[in-house]
């Protein structure tokens, strides 16, 4: 390989390089990147002898930074980034909005209760900029911010890792929900030993509302019955109006026009917060800024 061919490499290698370095393993960096692992190892490797530095200590599928890798990485991060986010930059300067995008991940309640009101207002603001809202969360939204296909997160967000960055934006209480005439909606003081005597409709096991409902009635030494196990909230919300079952969901997904008794349980349930995820070293677009401060106008002036 020439040094005419190494240059035209030079970009492919440093990010194969910082993806690597980040997710500590060829393998799942040539995941992220849609490459083969044979082609990251040969670019990092031709990266290695062209500046004659040993980047990684290889130990069986993963790998460390050595000090020359860590003081590569901190040279090569800020223009991998640069470079990956010149198109939207560009654009962004040139076609302000004509050509624009933005991609957004973001699970079912955000969607459906939380953005619609800033969409309609962004659209207003700015028609031109197409939105894409990917209907994912948690760690599925992470892994979509780390390899480039969403620009942000906006959601809950329990554990958040070193590369990313979080900022609490909402607050809503936990509820519980009944249809009219049910039992409970005269009790004033409702206990979870009242709760468990009917049978709940919940999210499937895998999710957090489901699991955060568990670990409190299994604190409390409580056994409960499920009549159903439903995805949407606004499925939930239909058969408790039937009378099928009761449900502990999170404010953020009552509109107000339910046919439903709704009571707060902060009492035993812990607060659900609501924010925007990002990456924690990268480059948004003037659009995706744009959306964020239309969330919460302080985001960067505090980040």
């Amino acid at each position: 390989m020439n040094n005419k061919t190494i240059k035209a490499n030079r970009h492919k290698q440093l990010r194969s390089f910082c993806m690597a370095a980040k997710v500590g393993g060829f393998s799942k960096a040539a995941e992220l990147l849609q490459l083969s692992q044979p082609s990251v190892s040969l670019q990092i490797q031709g990266l290695e002898k062209e500046l004659k530095a040993k980047l990684f200590i290889r130990n069986g599928p993963k790998i460390t930074l050595t000090d020359a890798g860590k003081k590569l990485l901190e040279l090569a991060q800020p223009l991998v980034e640069q470079m990956d986010s010149l198109p939207t930059r560009f654009t962004a300067l040139h076609q302000p909005e004509e050509t624009a995008e933005i991609n957004i991940a973001a699970g079912e309640a955000s969607i459906l209760y939380l953005l619609p009101t800033i969409v309609e207002t962004f659209k207003q603001r700015y028609p031109h900029v197409h939105i894409r809202l990917h209907n994912v969360s948690g760690k599925s939204g992470v892994d979509a911010i780390r390899s480039g296909d969403v620009d942000f997160a906006v959601g809950p967000m329990l554990e958040v890792p070193a590369d990313i960055l979080y900022k609490q934006v909402y607050r809503f209480v936990p509820v519980l929900i009944m249809p009219f005439g049910h039992p409970l909606a005269s009790v004033e003081n409702i206990s979870l030993q009242d709760i468990i005597q009917y049978e709940l409709i919940l999210p499937p096991k895998h999710l957090n509302t489901w699991r955060i409902v568990d670990d409190v009635l299994q604190k409390h030494k409580l056994s409960y019955k499920t009549s159903l196990e439903a995805w949407s909230w606004e499925i939930i919300k239909k058969y408790v109006e039937l009378g099928l079952g009761i449900s502990i969901i999170t404010s953020v997904s009552l509109t107000g026009k339910e046919q439903l008794i709704a009571k707060p349980l902060s009492k035993y349930f812990p607060d659900y917060h609501y924010g925007v995820t990002m990456k924690r070293k990268g480059t948004l677009s003037l659009p995706a800024k744009n959306f964020i401060e239309l969330i919460d106008p302080s985001f960067f002036r505090a980040t």
